[in-house]
């Protein structure tokens, strides 16, 4: 909303624009216009934050307490709901994302629930230039490392991850299983992560350097993301590339080898060595 003339117009409502080849868009720069308010105001529908905290449990504050960590910085905030639920189990949380919309969201989710949010507006590729201070853990949840669509954008940020992290720090990241969609098999359960009713998040196009999701809601209304198909193994050795000593793989928060077809990977990298 802007002011005219001391009067209140609203501005138009900003929409997806991927130009006349939206296959043909596959910048990592992209995701900031593609959360336009409309699409991040139905974005708690896809979520459905009361079945998504049955399905995860205590899965990450349990992941967090086994290592002592108390201040955790999340790089992808989104509308808030991992931040707000560590900040209810008593840990220090800073919030920060790249969408101005998803932050803005996040805030007012966070009041919504008696709670404050530290919230930073930053690019993981130059984190550090925005976000000060080292942390127990960094977490990177929601799909969103994939929104990086080039190997140099994801190298960098991960090493600006590890250099936000104390000595003994930790990152969780998580990703959709993209060896299975891209092996043929995108059917998904939406048990862990889009729980919402009637609500779909399905892939509209797949190859290797692209997975073009289609979100679709009740109203009919349909918005998309364009994102890069991370292979679990590929993930795994960025991280250890960049200096993570041990790396920690659950399939549907089951451990690895426990859960054959899980939607979702979640990989726990720590900087410490085994002892």
């Amino acid at each position: 909303m802007k002011e005219e003339n001391g009067a209140s117009v609203f501005a138009p409502e900003k929409t997806q624009d991927y130009g006349e080849d939206p296959k043909a868009v596959r910048q990592s720069d992209k995701y900031v216009s593609e959360y336009v308010r409309g699409f991040v105001n139905k974005w708690d529908e896809l979520i459905d934050w009361d079945a998504r905290a049955k399905s995860e449990g205590r899965f990450f504050i349990d992941v967090l307490k086994a290592r002592d960590k108390k201040s955790v910085l999340d790089v992808a905030t989104g509308t808030g709901f991992h931040s707000i639920q560590l900040l209810k189990a008593g840990f220090d949380v800073t919030s920060a994302d790249g969408s101005a919309e998803m932050l803005a969201m996040a805030f007012d989710n966070a009041k919504d629930n008696d709670l404050m949010l530290k919230t930073v507006h930053a690019d993981w590729r130059w984190l550090n230039k925005d976000v000060h201070g080292k942390f127990d853990a960094i977490i990177c949840l929601g799909n969103s490392f994939t929104h990086l669509h080039e190997e140099k954008d994801r190298r960098r940020a991960l090493a600006e991850f590890y250099a936000a992290l104390k000595h003994d720090g930790i990152l969780i990241l998580d990703q959709r299983n993209y060896d299975k969609i891209l092996g043929g098999n995108d059917a998904s359960k939406h048990k862990y992560y889009y729980c919402g009713d009637q609500v779909s998040a399905e892939p509209d196009y797949v190859d290797d350097t692209l997975a073009r999701f289609k979100y679709s809601f009740p109203d009919g209304s349909e918005y998309f993301l364009n994102m890069f198909p991370l292979r679990k193994d590929y993930t795994r050795g960025l991280l250890r590339d960049v200096g993570f000593q041990q790396i920690h793989s659950y399939g549907d928060f089951q451990a690895e080898g426990e859960e054959s077809d899980p939607d979702f990977f979640v990989h726990v990298a720590e900087k410490s060595y085994a002892e």
